[in-house]
């Protein structure tokens, strides 16, 4: 962190195209308690001209050369009226937000949606005065009647934290590390409300009982690290709400989080809202999250508005080819395979069918199913009965253990991060592993790959047995397994090209090629994998995530081999390069015929791709299905969460299904509960879930750990 105009200034953040750094994203601190010389002062004069409530809803204004709605609305709370940020830079001027025009009135939630570059993020973080030194903005930002634009700092730390808050994407990296969570909280309180340290403590305590965080007192005196992403999402909330602000700025706050633990934070903003009354922004890249919050929606692309207005008209009629390009994106993923579309209404509708009739007794629909299951079952190169063919993978009760320390002299404590999983994976198919952070999925990859020390099991590559092999004798055998990692950037060398970086496994796995052939290969392998092989001379930094994340598929993808790990390798990325990615490697498992061992938390992701799912929870397997056998009727309960976490496009549909969701996160790994691991959050739970580990029960094609599965599936 820099100290840069009376503000601490943090990472490199992008914005447009090429990769040209733009500036640093502002701490939290920078934003609830402002800039160290400023004083406590009430904000009561400068927002003495907002209004309280609205005549007539706010306007959103489409990109320059279209017709242009003027943002200055009765009433408005915050008008962006022809605002532009620019950023300088060593190779030209970036236009990171081009005459943006839109306002929020009191009480209404703003979606802000569009990909990365969009300009979102950037244009309320320069309305707040928070653009980094290389940084201008033009035009006018008016809170009520004063023009935030114009302000100088310490004017600005009246506002900022007290009359509007922000919650920032990342809060590993927003939140102070050496300061314990109630001191944060309070420390805006204090600065802002002038209250006394026992005031501030007292109503810290308070802000995170609202925000649901469990345990509330014992979390007051623990740090940032200690704290879960859900958690550290959701203190932040609490201190953008520490002075009561009448707008609340959510920037990206689910991106990073397990889709239970995203479900939670949108429906709690969702409460937060029709409790306290406050206005919203929520910028996104993330259609499904708009439907459940919003009441208004503007879309962003290249940094304009293409298209606004309410969420209902907008969903039901987009008139813009990218907001339905958008809206096809998240549909595509919630329906079903790759290449395949439907309606996300008609997903939600047919889901809920089915669990009515499962819950009627319909076991015929569950044999039907079931049938279909063993027909869709895959084969080598694709879908049909499987072949008497030897497993690409073989994993047999493997057991991975880890002594931690939960305080430098304390006593170690054994966590098992995979507690007896097994699984086979037949050439050509693709096994989806799913489960929240926690769930043991990366831990199990790593396994598989002989990347870490197993206390118990066994692992076979391609009908060999490879625990007790050398590495020597196991380095010919990883030609043909290979990884695909979560990071599309930070899985790349940037100090080498393209080029370079696909070409280096054939260095190491074919030494008899030269040069020439080196080349060519590569070329190959980017064309693979879509790529234009002249991007081969770019290095990382000067592509964007979507093509970054296909270099890391063609550097897995150059030795041909016939098992590929990806672990998360979609989950940074915005969902229509999502989707591209996922019918990426959908294609590459029809043409070549590799097994793919993919590991996500997101189940509507793995819908795509994946022919089977195993469900893992705490280590230990829930679930394990032909894929439209879970998506159709699914046996477990955590499965079940999970798909009713996912959000869903439907402004009709999704505001309910955020009522419904998953209370609280999951158990410490180091004290799994007693029983069935999933019992403390499990609403079907009984004595006996405590009493005994569920057996692993095969039923056809399908095996679930469950005490009440047969009642739960009549």
């Amino acid at each position: 962190m820099r100290w840069i105009r009376g503000m601490w200034v943090g990472r490199v953040s992008e914005v447009g195209g090429g990769g040209v750094p733009a500036g640093g994203v502002p701490s939290v601190r920078t934003l609830s308690v402002g800039a160290a010389s400023a004083g406590a002062t009430s904000a009561g004069a400068l927002s003495a001209g907002v209004a309280s409530d609205a005549t007539a809803p706010a306007g959103v204004g489409p990109a320059r050369g279209g017709p242009h709605v003027s943002a200055e609305v009765s009433g408005a709370l915050l008008s962006l009226e022809r605002l532009n940020v620019t950023f300088l830079s060593p190779h030209g001027d970036v236009h990171a937000v081009r005459d943006l025009s839109l306002a929020v009135a009191p009480g209404e939630c703003l979606g802000v949606v569009g990909e990365s570059g969009a300009g979102k993020s950037q244009a309320f973080l320069a309305a707040l005065g928070l653009l980094p030194t290389n940084g201008r903005a033009t035009g006018r930002a008016l809170f009520g009647s004063v023009d935030l634009l114009t302000l100088r700092q310490p004017e600005l730390d009246r506002i900022r934290g007290a009359r509007i808050g922000m919650v920032f994407q990342d809060p590993m990296t927003s939140l102070t590390p050496h300061i314990r969570i109630g001191d944060q909280i309070a420390e805006p309180i204090i600065r802002h409300i002038g209250a006394s340290p026992k005031e501030a403590k007292a109503r810290a305590l308070a802000l995170l009982n609202q925000v649901h965080v469990n345990d509330a007192e014992r979390r007051m005196r623990q740090y940032p690290h200690e704290l879960s992403g859900g958690m550290r999402q959701r203190v932040m909330i609490a201190i953008a709400l520490s002075c009561d602000p009448v707008l609340l700025i959510a920037d990206e706050p689910t991106t990073a989080l397990d889709v239970t633990i995203q479900a939670q934070i949108l429906a709690l903003l969702a409460e937060l809202k029709r409790s306290r009354g406050m206005s919203m922004v929520l910028i996104t890249h993330d259609m499904g999250a708009v439907a459940g919050v919003a009441d208004r929606v503007a879309v962003m692309r290249g940094g304009a508005v293409v298209e606004g207005g309410s969420v209902g008209a907008v969903f039901k009629a987009p008139r813009h080819a990218y907001t339905r390009e958008l809206l096809a994106a998240v549909a595509s993923v919630a329906a079903g395979r790759a290449g395949e579309s439907a309606s996300a209404g008609a997903a939600e509708a047919g889901a809920s069918t089915n669990v009515g009739a499962a819950e009627a007794g319909d076991s015929a629909g569950i044999a039907a199913a079931e049938a279909d299951a063993v027909v869709r079952a895959p084969a080598a190169g694709g879908r049909g009965t499987v072949a008497a063919v030897v497993p690409t993978l073989v994993l047999n009760d493997i057991r991975v253990q880890f002594k931690v320390r939960t305080t430098p002299f304390g006593k170690q404590q054994t966590l098992r991060a995979v507690d007896g999983v097994s699984l086979e994976l037949a050439p050509g198919e693709a096994l989806g592993v799913v489960g929240e952070s926690g769930s043991g999925k990366s831990t199990l990859a790593r396994a598989a790959l002989q990347l870490i020390r197993r206390q118990s099991g066994r692992v076979v590559w391609f009908g060999r047995q490879v625990d007790a092999l050398a590495q020597n004798a196991l380095r010919p055998l990883r030609r043909d397994v290979q990884v695909v990692f979560q990071d599309p950037l930070a899985s790349l060398d940037p100090r080498m090209t393209a080029g370079d970086i696909v070409a280096e496994p054939l260095r190491v796995h074919r030494p008899d090629l030269d040069r020439s052939g080196r080349d060519a290969a590569v070329v190959r392998a980017l064309e693979l994998v879509r790529l234009d092989p002249a991007l081969a001379t770019r290095y990382p930094h000067e592509l964007s995530g979507g093509q970054c994340q296909r270099v890391g598929i063609a550097r897995a993808m150059v030795t041909r081999p016939q098992l590929l790990v990806c672990d998360e390798p979609v989950s940074a990325l915005d969902v229509t390069v999502q989707e591209q990615i996922v019918n990426l490697l959908a294609e590459l498992k029809r043409e070549t015929g590799v097994a793919i061992l993919f590991i996500s938390h997101n189940l509507p992701v793995v819908r795509q791709l994946c022919d089977r799912i195993l469900v893992l929870y705490l280590g230990r397997m829930m679930e394990l299905a032909p894929a439209e056998s879970i998506y159709s009727l699914p046996l477990h309960p955590y499965t079940r969460e999970l798909l009713a976490s996912a959000p869903i496009p439907d402004p009709t549909v999704q505001p309910a299904r955020l009522t419904r969701s998953l209370v609280g996160e999951p158990p410490s790994p180091l004290s799994p509960p007693s029983g069935c691991v999933y019992r403390t959050r499990c609403p079907h739970a009984v004595a006996v879930c405590a009493e005994r580990v569920p057996l692993w029960e095969a039923d056809g094609v399908r095996s679930v750990a469950c005490h009440r599965w047969r009642h739960l599936a009549l």
